[in-house]
C-alpha cells in the first residue's frame, strides 16, 4: 500500500499546485490535500528509514569484517596459476620436481591442483624420470584432498604402457579409487590397449575383464574395438573374427571400421596356409551383414591375391568393384596388371591398361613399371624402351626401377651392349645406380663368360663402396670355379674381407666342390683370416680347412 501510495506523489503534488493557484487569494491557509502529500511522504520515508537501519543492523551482527581478499574465489584462480607458472619456470633445472611443486604452492599459500600433479608427471615422462612418479602419487593419495580427475590415470597408464611397465600400469588401475576418482570405461579400454600390444600383457585381459564387472565397469562396445585392434596388431587376425562374430550375435552395432582392420590383417599375414578362399569368404559373410568395402579394402584383397599368385582372381575382384559402384583406382589397376602378367595372361594386359585410360586414371611410375616388365616377358624389349619416351611426354620421369627391367632383360638374353647402352642413357638424365643395377650388370657379365671383365667391374663397385647385393658375389665366385680358377676365387674371397660383403651358401659350396675337400688354403693367406659367411651350416669355416 505505502508503495503504491508512494508512486501517486507526483500526481499529488500537480493536483496541489492546481488548487493553489485558484484559491490563493481566498484560502490563506494550507490545504487539506497538502497536509495529506506531507503526511504521506513522511510516513513512507520513515518506514523505509526503519527497513534499512534493520538491515545494517542483521550485517553489523553477522558479517565478519574486514572481510579477506584472499578468500576471493579470483584471488585463489590467480594464485594457483602463479605457482603453476613458477612450477613451469622451475621444472628445466628442478632434479626433484616435487619438492619444486610444493614450494610454488607455498609460496603463494595455497594447495597444489590436480593440474599441477599433471604437469610434473607429463614433465617426469618427457624425462624418461619414472621413477620418480612413485612419490608423487603417494602425496596425492595420502596428503591431498581434492578428487582427482579420471584422465590423469588414464595418460599415466598409456605412459606406463610406452615404457613397457605393464606391472605398474594394472596396479595403477586397481589403486585408482584410493585417490578419490570414480573409474570408468575409459581407464578400463586404456589399460586394455597397454596390455594387447603384446602377447604377455594379453594373457591378463580375462582377469581384467572379469574383475572389471565386480568394479561397476560395464563393458561397452568400445572395450571390443580396443582388444580387436590389439589382437589385429600381434597377428591374432583368428580371435580377432571370432571376437567380432561375438559382438554381432550378442547384439552390438556392427563396425565397419574393424571389418576393414580384420581384412587388412588378413590380407598382409605370411600364413603359407591362408588360403584366397578364405579371405574371399570372410569379406563374402561381412559384406551380408552390411559391409561396404571401399577401395582401399578392394586394394587389399587384390594385393593378396596377386601375392598367393591368382592373378585372374584378382580380376574378378576388380570386376566386383565396378559391380558394386566403386571406381577402382591406379592403384588397384596397377597390382591387377602385375598378378596378369604373372599369369602369363598377356592379352588382358593391353585391355586394363587401355580402360584405365578410358576411365580417365593417369598411370603412375609404379604402372608405367609393371606394363614394361610385361612387354619384357613378350619378349617386346623395344616396345619398352619406347614406353620410356612416351613416360617423359605423359611428364612421368623413369627411375631405376624402370631402368632395371630393362637391363634385367638385355641381360638374360645376353645383349650386353644394349644393356651399356642403358647405362649410359642412366648417368645422362641423372638416374644413380642402386644396388640392384650393379648386381645385374655383373650377373650378365658372368652369364655371358665374361668372368675377367665381371671380375674387374666388382672390384671397381667394391673399391668405390658402391651398394652391391649378396648374391651377386656369390655369381662371381660360383662363375670362378666352374672354370677352374679357384686361386682367383679365394684371393677374391680375400679382398672382401672388412667390406661389409658375406659370402653365400652357393659360394661356400662351389668353393669346397672345386677344392675336392684336399686342397691346402696356406698359401692364400685365407688361414688366419676371419671370413663372414651368410649360410646356416655351423660347421662350413671349419671344412675349408680340412687336411
Amino acid at each position: 500500500m505505502w508503495r503504491s501510495v508512494a508512486q501517486c506523489k507526483r500526481p499529488l503534488l500537480l493536483l496541489f499546485q492546481l488548487h493553489h493557484t485558484n484559491s490563493k487569494q481566498t484560502n490563506p491557509c494550507p490545504p487539506p490535500s497538502l497536509n495529506l502529500f506531507f503526511f504521506l511522504r513522511s510516513s513512507y520515508s520513515s518506514s523505509s528509514s526503519s527497513r534499512t537501519a534493520g538491515r545494517n543492523y542483521h550485517l553489523r551482527k553477522t558479517r565478519k569484517w574486514p572481510l579477506s581478499p584472499y578468500k576471493a574465489k579470483w584471488q585463489e584462480t590467480f594464485n594457483h596459476q602463479q605457482a603453476i607458472e613458477i612450477l613451469k619456470q622451475s621444472s628445466k633445472s628442478s632434479r626433484n620436481l616435487l619438492s619444486t611443486l610444493i614450494e610454488s604452492f607455498s609460496i603463494y599459500d595455497c594447495n597444489p591442483t590436480p593440474n599441477a600433479y599433471h604437469f610434473i608427471i607429463k614433465i617426469l615422462a618427457q624425462t624418461s624420470k619414472l621413477d620418480q612418479i612413485t612419490p608423487v602419487l603417494h602425496r596425492m593419495e595420502h596428503v591431498e584432498n581434492f578428487e582427482t580427475p579420471e584422465f590423469i590415470f588414464v595418460d599415466l597408464i598409456k605412459i606406463y604402457g610406452d615404457a613397457n611397465m605393464i606391472r605398474p600400469a594394472i596396479d595403477l588401475f586397481f589403486r585408482i579409487p584410493k585417490f578419490r576418482c570414480v573409474r570408468s570405461v575409459d581407464c578400463l579400454n586404456c589399460l586394455l590397449s597397454v596390455l594387447c600390444r603384446n602377447r604377455e600383457g594379453i594373457r591378463v585381459v580375462p582377469q581384467i575383464l572379469l574383475k572389471s564387472q565386480l568394479m561397476n565397469i560395464r563393458v561397452e562396445e568400445s572395450c571390443f574395438c580396443v582388444l580387436i585392434e590389439g589382437l589385429c596388431r600381434i597377428g591374432k587376425v583368428d580371435y580377432a573374427i571370432k571376437l567380432l562374430n561375438f559382438m554381432i550375435s550378442d547384439g552390438y552395432s556392427f563396425d565397419g571400421t574393424l571389418c576393414s582392420l580384420i581384412l587388412a590383417t588378413l590380407c598382409e599375414e605370411n600364413d603359407s596356409s591362408l588360403s584366397s578362399v578364405q579371405v574371399m569368404g570372410f569379406l563374402d559373410d561381412m559384406r551380408k551383414l552390411g559391409f561396404f568395402p571401399d577401395v582401399v579394402d578392394w586394394c587389399n584383397v587384390i594385393r593378396f591375391l596377386v601375392k598367393k599368385g591368382k592373378g585372374m582372381d584378382a580380376l574378378d575382384a576388380l570386376e566386383q568393384m565396378k559391380i558394386g559402384g566403386i571406381k577402382p583406382n591406379v592403384v588397384a589397376y596397377t597390382l591387377v596388371l602385375d598378378g596378369v602378367i604373372e599369369e602369363g595372361k598377356f592379352k588382358k594386359v593391353d585391355q586394363l591398361f587401355d580402360e584405365m585410360l578410358v576411365l580417365g586414371l593417369v598411370p603412375d611410375i609404379h604402372t608405367y613399371n609393371v606394363y614394361i616388365r610385361g612387354l619384357c616377358k613378350q619378349n617386346k624389349v623395344e616396345e619398352g624402351i619406347d614406353m620410356l619416351a612416351c613416360m617423359d611426354e605423359m611428364g612421368c620421369k623413369p627411375n631405376v626401377v624402370t631402368y632395371n627391367v630393362l637391363l634385367q632383360w638385355f641381360c638374360k638374353v645376353g645383349k650386353l651392349s644394349r644393356a651399356m647402352e642403358i647405362v649410359k642413357e642412366m648417368g645422362v638424365k641423372g638416374v644413380p645406380l642402386d644396388s640392384r643395377t650393379n648386381g645385374i650388370l655383373v650377373g650378365g657379365l658372368v652369364k655371358v663368360g665374361e668372368i675377367d671383365e665381371a671380375c674387374r667391374l666388382f672390384k671397381v663397385i667394391l673399391d668405390k663402396g658402391l651398394p652391391l647385393p649378396s648374391s651377386t658375389f656369390d655369381e662371381v665366385i660360383c662363375g670362378l670355379c666352374q672354370r677352374g680358377f679357384a686361386g682367383e676365387a679365394l684371393n677374391l674371397l680375400k679382398e672382401t674381407v672388412g667390406k661389409n660383403f658375406a659370402p653365400g651358401i652357393r659360394a661356400w659350396e662351389a668353393l669346397l666342390i672345386v677344392s675336392k675337400l684336399n686342397c691346402s688354403f696356406e698359401g692364400t693367406g685365407l688361414v688366419d683370416v676371419e671370413i663372414p659367411f651368410q649360410t646356416d651350416i655351423v660347421e662350413g669355416p671349419q671344412l675349408l680347412v680340412c687336411a
